[in-house]
């Protein structure tokens, strides 16, 4: 591959091909089963051959087509396994590898965004990527003050391939619905879309990445690498070894798992209040798996490293900003809910605009709803499984459930759509893992109004008059919260 394909028709071409494909794939399918092969071997080979052209061709394209990919793929838990078993090693790849530029395009990157002499900021340079993703891929090298360090090296036309690609994509989102059957990708493109500019944005990117390195620079359980240099189109942060989450995925311990889980919940929920910001690309090729930290003196004779596993965390590209962190009626309403209060949850939710004026909403309806999926919350520590999330899924995706008819009336108002899909996109990856995590100690350590406690002020506001007696106001005269 030369280069990037930039030209709109040869991109929207090979886009169209995905589900023209799967098409042609069925009628092949129907063919071999004419010719005597049994009807579950064929569906086998057909989601085989779907799969594989899947990630040929989102592979290829790089672009939006592959950040399509790479957002689809923490969801693949809570599909059926007969469908996302086909699908989870090749939207896996995507993940953490793709087709890579050839060694002339990343030094010309090089030379026009650091200098003709941008060489000398090296001591080594790795021509081939230690790493692809959707709009850069990343070389391993030494600076020139001995650091290791990943070098982001841009796609050149990633902006105008990026916008092209999503907008083609939701022009036929609903022919993608045999590629990943039961979710609607139309609002995953469109949410997708309206971040383009923010993650072209390497300065953006920088800043962020050195906000939270600067947070967590001391964090014995987060790995946050420190930012070395940037300019337009390449970043540079410092190098960290360690077992890509895709890896523990497939291969990892009990005790991996468990402590990767335990650690992305802990930094879902802790970075935003300690940093103002929301990691908003919770795919597992953006973390890794760190060894524990030896304690000075100590080797591993005398006992081995002393500590825990660690998380590092990667591509700052996509955040949320929250300056207050999380928002409080999340965890208002969580807490709401575990006490049964299903009037207050049902008042939070209106309040908020995910019911509109114009529904008229069961509030135990409501609170039926939520529970199952607040489930991990009830409990000292639970265990996510691809069955529990498919469970899920099923209960809200049954057209003749209340749970699918209930949720059709929900809104999701603008400020929250972010938070909701890193949200579901870290429950995937937590199911992907199967890990076991004290989900509550990390919402009591983080999320405002999840404890009691917390709450005195909302409280208070609730109670009207008697809130307005203690302040002073006119006895009978609510305080405006």
């Amino acid at each position: 591959m030369s280069d990037l394909p930039r030209k709109a028709v040869t991109r929207t071409a090979k886009l169209a091909a995905l589900p023209l494909g799967f098409a042609g794939r069925a009628t092949w399918g129907l063919g071999k089963r004419i010719g005597g092969k049994s009807a579950e071997l064929v569906a086998r080979e057909v989601q085989q051959r779907t799969a594989d052209q899947l990630f040929k061709t989102l592979g290829e394209l790089k672009g939006g087509a592959m950040k399509l990919g790479q957002a689809l793929s923490v969801f693949e838990s809570a599909l059926p396994e007969e469908i996302a078993g086909p699908y989870r090693a090749a939207l896996t790849k995507l993940q953490e590898a793709a087709p890579p530029l050839p060694a002339r395009t990343v030094h010309g990157v090089l030379a026009e965004r650091i200098g003709e002499d941008w060489r000398e900021y090296f001591l080594e340079f790795e021509d081939t990527p230690a790493a692809a993703a959707s709009i850069g891929q990343v070389h391993r090298a030494v600076w020139h003050d001995g650091r290791e360090v990943a070098v982001k090296v841009q796609y050149p036309g990633a902006g105008e391939a990026l916008l092209s690609d999503l907008t083609q994509l939701s022009r036929f989102a609903r022919l993608l619905g045999p590629l990943v059957p039961g979710m609607d990708i139309k609002p995953v493109i469109k949410e997708l879309r309206d971040r383009v500019s923010e993650e072209l944005d390497y300065e953006l990117e920088a800043q962020a990445q050195q906000e939270h390195a600067a947070e967590f620079e001391d964090d014995p359980d987060v790995v946050i690498p420190q930012v070395v240099h940037q300019s337009d189109q390449v970043l540079v942060t410092e190098w960290i070894d360690g077992i890509p989450l895709s890896e523990v995925i497939a291969e990892g311990t009990a005790e991996q798992r468990d402590r990767a889980g335990q650690l992305l919940a802990r930094f879902l929920f802790s970075g935003p209040a300690r940093t103002g910001l929301l990691h908003a690309d919770p795919h597992p090729g953006n973390f890794r798996l760190l060894p524990p930290a030896e304690e000075e003196g100590q080797t591993e004779e005398d006992g081995g490293p002393v500590g825990s596993w660690r998380l590092g965390v990667l591509d700052f590209g996509t955040v949320d900003r929250l300056p207050g962190g999380l928002p409080r009626n999340i965890g208002d309403s969580l807490r709401l809910a575990l006490e049964g209060d299903a009037a207050g949850v049902s008042g939070l939710l209106r309040a908020e605009g995910f019911v509109k004026e114009s529904i008229d909403l069961d509030p135990d309806a409501v609170l039926d709803y939520l529970l199952p999926i607040i489930e991990p919350t009830q409990v000292e520590e639970f265990t996510f499984s691809r069955g529990w999330i498919r469970e899920q899924a099923a209960r809200i995706a049954d057209p003749r459930s209340p749970a699918h008819q209930l949720g059709r009336q929900l809104n999701l108002p603008p400020s929250y759509v972010l938070i909701h899909r890193v949200t579901l996109s870290t429950i995937g990856v937590l199911c992907q893992l199967g890990a076991t995590v004290r989900l509550r100690d990390e919402l009591e350590a983080w999320l405002p109004g999840f404890l009691a406690e917390d709450t005195e002020t909302v409280d208070a506001a609730a109670e009207g008059t008697e809130y307005a007696e203690e302040e002073g106001e006119p006895e009978g005269e609510p305080v405006q919260a």
